[in-house]
């Protein structure tokens, strides 16, 4: 029986990923979180869920209260001041149905502005600035938890050198929609979206095409065509 059989309900929430140009190429800002609350101890990107306050019933933008969450969480969370107009889309993520909490986060794109990075020391208690492959090989050495739209995001970031390059990648595409399933395959974990031969099913043996990020104990890595990106 498809995973998509029982499902929990979407709790819409938003999230930003910020990106600057380093000294050795594009940088991300990652945040570590507390060891308490949704993800704890992962390192994640600012954001949370929509609050009541973030909606704006009279706006045009049906991602308004997505785009005012996000900017309330990265001030909330690490001291950025980001203007809601200026995020650029990035993903639409949707969790397995069957995981207990569910959110609806709409990923969106940040460049930074020179902001003194502080973070709040309640939900976070750290933070970094580290090239994307250089946060997912800190996974694979188990240095730093991720969950797997976090590891999408950095491996989609990781085929680029500049801010310039993302934001022009960004407004020449579709905004991609990753709707999870999950599955295993000898025993190892993964997630797949659609375009995956095993999407519908769950059943990850089929043969066919790929789409999916595969949890191998020595690493993770994503099967499919770059950069990873599933469509609705």
């Amino acid at each position: 029986m498809p995973e998509s059989a029982t499902s929990v309900p979407l709790t819409p929430a938003a999230t930003v990923v910020v990106v600057r140009d380093g000294v050795s190429g594009l940088e991300v800002l990652m945040l570590k979180r507390s060891g308490s609350g949704s993800f704890s101890n992962h390192w994640v990107f600012p954001g949370g869920k929509v609050d009541p306050a973030d909606h704006d019933h009279g706006s045009e933008d049906p991602l308004a209260s997505f785009r005012r969450a996000a900017v309330r969480e990265a001030a909330e969370e690490a001291n950025l001041l980001l203007n809601a107009h200026e995020l650029v889309t990035f993903a639409y993520w949707e969790p397995p149905p069957t995981q207990p909490r569910r959110f609806a986060t709409w990923f969106f794109l940040a460049v930074d502005q020179h902001a003194e990075i502080v973070v709040d020391g309640n939900e976070i208690d750290d933070h970094v600035w580290l090239a994307p492959a250089a946060v997912l090989a800190r996974r694979d050495a188990d240095q730093a938890e991720l969950a797997p739209p976090t590891w999408m995001s950095l491996y989609t970031l990781s085929h680029y050198a500049t801010t310039a390059e993302v934001l022009r990648a960004e407004h020449q595409r579709e905004t991609p929609n990753f709707s999870t399933h999950t599955g295993k395959l000898d025993g190892v974990r993964l997630t797949m979206w659609a375009g995956d031969a095993g999407y519908e099913t769950g059943d990850a043996s089929l043969a066919g095409e790929r789409n999916r990020l595969v949890m191998y104990p020595t690493g993770w890595r994503y099967e499919g065509s770059f950069p990873g990106r599933a469509q609705a």
